[in-house]
This record gives C-alpha cells, sequence and structure tokens, in this order.
C-alpha cells in the first residue's frame, strides 16, 4: 500500500497528520521566506507516521549571485541536517534557477559543486517547478541537463509535483515515464490539482477534483510512480483529508 499524507503546520506536525488520517506528514522546520536555522520541531512518538521536511523555498543554489548561492547551500545543509536528525525520509528542495543571460549550464554546475561540498544525511529530493524561463527543473530537458550533472551523487533523489509538471506544460500522461528516463527514479510525488490551465507557469494548488488537472490522470500518475504521496492542498485538516481518503479509495493498489 502506497503512503499517502499530507503537508502540514510545522506547530504539530504528527497531531495535524492524525487529524487527517495521514500515514506520512511534510512540513518546514523553520519560516520558509527566512535565512535563520532549522528549528527541530517537538515531535514524541512518531510511530506509524512517516517525516518529510521542505526546505525552505529562498533556497537557490544554482544561482550565479554569491549572496543567494552561499547562504543557500548553508540552509540547505542546516534543514537537511535537522531533518535527519529528527528521523525524516528524505528534504525536499525546489531545483532554482538562474538569471536572464545566464548560461544555464552554470547553474548545473552550481548545484553539482553543492554536492560535492555538502555530504547529505539524508535524501536530498530534488522537485520540478512550476514556472520561470531559467529554471532547472521546470522543462524536462532543463531537468535532464541537471541530472546529468546530479545524479550521480549519493542520496540525490527526485520529487514530482503533478500541478509543477501541469503548469510548466510537460503531459501528465506520460510523466512518469520521461521522470523516470531521466533520473532513474521517483522518491517521492506531491499529489495537487491546479487551478490553472496546463502551461500557465502558476503555482496554484487545487483540492483533487476542483482544478484544471483530471482525476484519472492525477490517479494514473501516482499509481505508475509507486512513491509515497504528499497532498500540498488547501482547506486544512477537512479539505486534505477528503484528499487522501479520495486518493486511497480510486487507486487501484490502495
Amino acid at each position: 500500500m502506497l503512503q499517502i499524507g499530507a503537508h502540514v503546520d510545522q506547530s504539530a506536525p504528527l497531531a495535524e497528520g492524525r487529524a487527517r488520517g495521514a500515514d506520512l506528514v511534510q512540513f518546514f522546520c523553520g519560516d520558509p521566506q527566512s535565512w535563520k536555522k532549522a528549528v527541530a520541531p517537538e515531535l514524541g512518538d512518531t510511530t506509524g507516521m512517516d517525516l518529510y521536511v521542505h526546505a525552505p523555498y529562498i533556497v537557490n543554489v544554482a544561482s550565479t549571485n554569491n549572496k543567494i548561492r552561499i547562504p543557500s547551500r548553508k540552509i540547505l545543509l542546516d534543514h537537511a541536517t535537522t531533518a535527519a536528525s529528527i528521523g525524516a525520509k528524505g528534504l525536499i528542495v525546489h531545483g532554482g534557477h538562474v538569471t536572464a543571460g545566464d548560461d544555464p549550464s552554470v547553474g548545473v554546475e552550481n548545484w553539482v559543486k553543492t554536492f560535492e561540498r555538502m555530504e547529505a544525511p539524508l535524501p536530498v529530493l530534488v522537485e520540478n517547478t512550476a514556472g520561470g524561463e531559467h529554471a532547472m527543473a521546470r522543462r524536462f530537458d532543463a531537468l535532464a541537463r541537471l541530472w546529468d550533472g546530479i545524479g550521480g551523487f549519493p542520496g540525490v533523489g527526485f520529487c514530482l509535483d503533478t500541478c509543477h509538471a501541469h503548469a510548466a506544460g510537460e503531459e501528465l500522461l506520460t510523466v512518469v515515464e520521461r521522470v523516470k528516463a531521466i533520473t532513474g527514479r521517483i522518491d517521492l510525488v506531491h499529489c495537487n490539482d491546479s487551478r490553472d490551465g496546463f502551461g500557465s507557469g502558476a503555482d496554484r494548488h487545487a483540492n483533487l477534483g476542483d482544478g484544471q488537472i483530471d482525476g484519472e490522470l492525477l490517479l494514473a500518475v501516482v499509481a505508475a510512480a509507486g512513491a509515497p504521496v504528499v497532498c500540498e492542498t488547501p482547506g486544512g485538516v477537512d479539505g486534505q483529508a477528503a484528499d487522501i481518503a479520495w486518493l486511497r479509495e480510486n487507486l487501484p493498489s490502495s
């Protein structure tokens, strides 16, 4: 059976997960828009609940700007260390971007240098992103360039976000096959519907069945990926509990 859960508030992640009937929870270990050090939440007994930590959104180790890239490396290692200390299964981080006029290969080199200098204490799962013309992991041709650089490092994995792929203009019907052809793996799925249309570039999640992605496509992606699932959907306890229940009821293998 697939493990299915949700992104929850870090103040009481286990209670939040149990209220949703989740098998796993994902949360931040600090302000997602801050460079401050990570803080491990008080957890207690985690039996029956797998943990995943999401790195701050501001992390961009691909950047050619020293004032962004260097603190990004530091905070990535800090959050990875904190996540490992609480027994998390992985740390999810966005692929980042370079700016107009930068050679994308420099962004790849900066990712390579990050993993050369960082001995990750747990799997670091790079996530595809929704928008940005110069993103490292939005379109799959860019993802392939990135993976050529970092795919061989131990502990590097991949997180597939369905809303992001849809918004990036990547067809979900074949998305798992194409991702695995590039990365060889999918370690986690962020199963999110999208409020906006295909190729919009907009990262706005919707509850499953309430957005622009056909529900059968979402089910097909999750089933084909065969990886643990996180719903990063709105609606708090009720909305996410309904999404988790819908997946369990409709997935053939669950």
